[in-house]
């Protein structure tokens, strides 16, 4: 199993049972040092799942006193690639220490080499 958080759209159940074919289980947990700010996406796809083009994407701050709440899911390695592909290219996928200690992957803006 893998531990995937979600601070947007993968909250949402519609999202969930499209894209898992199931509603996913999960706890709540923090993430320090990031703040969300909105992304303008333009995948046709992903905006008529969701309802939106304007999704959350996570800024570092580096300050302890900013966080970003959501919920700590666990998916299987095929939902783990079924998360990837709903995610447009503007995210990738690390792995993060949560304020209650459990590590989780986390979908982050794409670092431009």
């Amino acid at each position: 199993m893998n531990k995937l958080f979600s601070y947007g759209t993968l909250q949402l159940k519609q999202v969930q049972k499209d894209t898992f074919g199931r509603l996913l289980k999960g706890k709540k947990d923090k993430l320090r040092k990031y703040r969300i700010k909105i992304l303008k996406i333009t995948d046709p796809k992903v905006i008529k799942l969701s309802g939106t083009d304007e999704h959350p994407i996570l800024e570092y701050t580096g300050n302890n006193d900013n966080y970003v709440e959501g919920i700590i899911f666990e998916i299987t390695d095929k939902e783990l690639l079924q998360a990837d592909r709903y995610e447009v290219d503007d995210y990738e996928r690390k792995l993060l220490t949560f304020e209650s200690g459990a590590k989780a992957f986390v979908y982050l803006p794409k670092q431009i080499l």
